[in-house]
């Protein structure tokens, strides 16, 4: 074993975030009591450090300040040091990111917040460097500087602190929206979304360009919802410059955190779970709509990454991975075109290298991310050969390629599971089992079911994080939430009764640990959850759908399952809560937008009954490979009472002429019963009136 010089109190930590900081001369502590009775009993300022271990910026500010001597030195005389990571306390990052952003006007990791011993922020900020430069105060500067006021100037650091306690308790709260929810909160939506549409690149406004998943499956809802050609060119044209792109790895599947530039050329390299989740499951849907096979590949193989790579033995999908490996960036994913020959060959390596834009000269820092820039049919064209032959040549190319990669040092992998995280790709792989039928993917997410509820619960309620046999920390809201919407989707794709069941024991508790019963709405922690300065709630979606968002969509399929009325009556308090927050800046609540069509929808209630045969299969085809976006699928091949008095929706009906069967409402309006996937797609799509067709202009 390596001795090491230094060992702190994060050495016992399942996180490796923290644990990769166990042997920085720091004192770090964890968050919890040992370092708040500390600070208290020694009325020290706590100097709060929070990232997450796929943050480039997050490695750079432990190497240069956190591992240097002197500056330990300087930290540990005059403050108790916390260390946390963002994406097992989602709770403290929200409350100190709204503090930091505040404060500075701006915010992200790694984040560095100075409190009090009770837990208020004073004084905060991102990234300082480990000497003044970049026109920023050197952290040893920061540092004297925070601790001489912390001594000097008490009541003024009160002052501040009472203040900004003040100003975090206003954040988050919301009024019942007095004007009623109508369509037109979704085509202003869309109106104001799609004034920042960039129309040469895709996606929305400049660089940094971050993956616009939740959005663009708004514009699909608003498609469905209208007839708009807009609003789904915007999405097809998004989806190909993404998929066309550097953030995309050409080799491997799977999409990087965002790309630095406009063109989605130059990513952040870091993977996170969460992106490829909701980006697989925003090229499913457009496959529905368009039967495009470039959205199905995409999907695909952004999907057979994670299982590849992101899966765990138990059936747990980890975290993310890094953008370093071997102490650089990018280094694990880049070319030389040297290189792309040396294993292709001149012939197959000059048209591999035409059609990635792979040049001498490199597109990142001497090196070539692999992008597309001509289609494949252009390519075929100059080089005078077919574009079956050129199709041939690049697929045995990546395939090379993809080998010899593996040989690589590959970057750091953050192997915790995380609950909402899981959820949000439970519900792709359980949709993609269904739309393209592949049984490989509905085992994997089986396996990640079985999981999650076998090893992230404890005395009935949910965990939050596992790694390493250990489950710990309380789930959030978002956790209940996305697991619970996953586990409704994976219910509608295979009829297993024990997911919906899951389902409804899970909203039953969410409903009971979080509900705000004075105010409505749903709070970020639970009951039992450790007392913070501020119990928040949020509803704005970020990188991921706010936990109201997912919970009011998922309260909504359940309530039309379930005919439980009281799951309709609580989401519509939240869409209320949201309404005005909504109109006002309608590009933060791309996931609580497709909630809102949802709910002013009459959505298809959709019962198919019969024991499994081709003819089954036929009906369940129909229903997955069109583009239904608001809709309930209740599926029974057997145990007809068991699913009776789970799901009313299975009342009366039973197989006809011993054929399965599929049932069809809307608008409370039941259609004949229908035997043929004929019959059955001509009721899948009743809403023959639209509305009048959106314009941005």
């Amino acid at each position: 074993m390596t001795d090491h010089k230094h060992t702190n109190n994060l050495i016992n930590e399942t996180s490796p975030y923290l644990v990769q900081h166990a042997h920085n001369p720091v004192d770090w502590y964890p968050w919890g009591e040992a370092a708040l009775s500390r600070a208290r009993a020694e009325n020290k300022p706590i100097l709060l450090s929070i990232g997450y271990s796929a943050c480039h910026w997050c490695h750079v500010m432990e190497h240069e300040s956190f591992e240097n001597e002197d500056i330990a030195a300087l930290m540990n005389e005059n403050f108790v040091n916390i260390k946390v990571d963002r994406e097992e306390r989602p709770d403290l990052d929200q409350i100190y990111m709204n503090a930091v952003q505040m404060m500075t006007g701006h915010g992200g990791w790694p984040m560095t917040m100075f409190l009090t011993p009770e837990g208020v922020p004073f004084y905060g900020g991102t990234y300082f460097p480990p000497s003044d430069r970049y026109n920023m105060p050197g952290f040893p500067r920061i540092l004297a500087s925070v601790s001489e006021a912390y001594r000097s100037q008490p009541e003024q650091v009160a002052s501040t602190a009472s203040t900004m306690l003040g100003e975090l308790r206003r954040v988050g709260l919301a009024e019942t929206s007095r004007e009623l929810l109508t369509t037109e909160v979704l085509d202003s939506a869309f109106r104001r979304i799609s004034a920042n549409y960039d129309r040469t690149n895709g996606g929305f406004g400049g660089a940094p360009k971050f993956p616009p998943a939740m959005n663009l499956e708004f514009f699909l809802h608003t498609y469905h919802r209208t007839g708009s050609s807009e609003a789904l060119e915007m999405v097809e044209h998004t989806a190909r410059k993404m998929a066309e792109g550097g953030m995309y790895d050409q080799l491997g599947g799977g999409f990087h955190r965002y790309s630095v530039d406009a063109q989605w050329l130059a990513p952040h390299f870091e993977k996170m779970l969460y992106d490829n989740a909701l980006l697989s499951r925003m090229y499913l849907h457009a496959y529905q709509v368009t039967k495009n096979p470039e959205a199905r590949r995409v999907a695909e193989e952004t999907l057979d990454y994670v299982v590849r790579e992101m899966t765990d033995a138990r059936g747990g999908f980890y975290s993310s991975q890094d953008a370093d490996s071997e102490g650089e960036e990018g280094k694990f994913f880049v070319w030389s075109r040297q290189a792309v020959l040396d294993v292709l060959g001149a012939g197959d390596g000059n048209l591999f290298c035409e059609y990635f834009d792979v040049t001498d000269g490199g597109n990142f820092e001497g090196q070539n991310i692999l992008h597309i820039t001509s289609s494949i049919e252009d390519v075929a064209v100059r080089n005078k050969i077919s574009v079956a032959q050129l199709q041939a040549t690049i697929k045995t190319g990546r395939q090379k390629l993809f080998e010899l990669r593996e040989q690589r040092v590959k970057p750091g992998r953050d192997e915790k599971v995380l609950t909402a995280w899981n959820g949000l790709m439970l519900a792709s792989l359980a949709e993609a089992s269904a739309i393209l039928e592949r049984s490989d993917y509905r085992n994997v997410a089986e396996a990640n079911a079985r999981f999650l509820l076998a090893h992230l619960q404890k005395d009935g309620l949910l965990l939050r994080s596992y790694k390493d046999g250990e489950a710990k920390l309380n789930a959030y809201l978002e956790d209940y939430a996305c697991l619970i919407h996953g586990l409704i989707s994976l219910y509608e794709a295979t009829g297993e009764l024990t997911w919906i069941e899951s389902a409804v024991s899970l909203a039953d508790k969410m409903i009971e640990q979080f509900w705000d019963e004075s105010a409505g709405g749903f709070f970020f922690t639970g009951n039992r959850h450790e007392q913070l300065i501020v119990r928040t709630k949020e509803f704005m979606d970020n990188a991921t759908p706010s936990g109201n968002s997912i919970a009011t969509l998922s309260l909504l399929r359940l309530g039309l399952l379930t005919g439980n009325e009281d799951y309709r009556r609580r989401a519509t308090a939240v869409l209320r809560l949201m309404a005005d927050q909504i109109r006002r800046y309608p590009q933060a609540f791309g996931f609580a937008l497709s909630a809102v069509d949802f709910y002013l929808d009459s959505p298809l209630e959709i019962v198919i009954v019969g024991s499994p045969d081709l003819r089954l299969d036929e009906l369940l085809r129909t229903v997955w490979q069109t583009y239904l976006p608001n809709r309930v699928v209740a599926l029974c091949r057997m145990e007809h009472e068991q699913a009776e008095a789970l799901i009313p929706l299975f009342t009366g009906r039973n197989t006809l002429a011993s054929q399965p069967t599929a049932f069809v409402c809307w608008a409370n309006t039941c259609q004949k019963p229908a035997n043929t996937p004929e019959n059955l797609l001509k009721q899948l799509t009743p809403q023959s009136s639209k509305s009048p067709v959106l314009s941005t202009s």
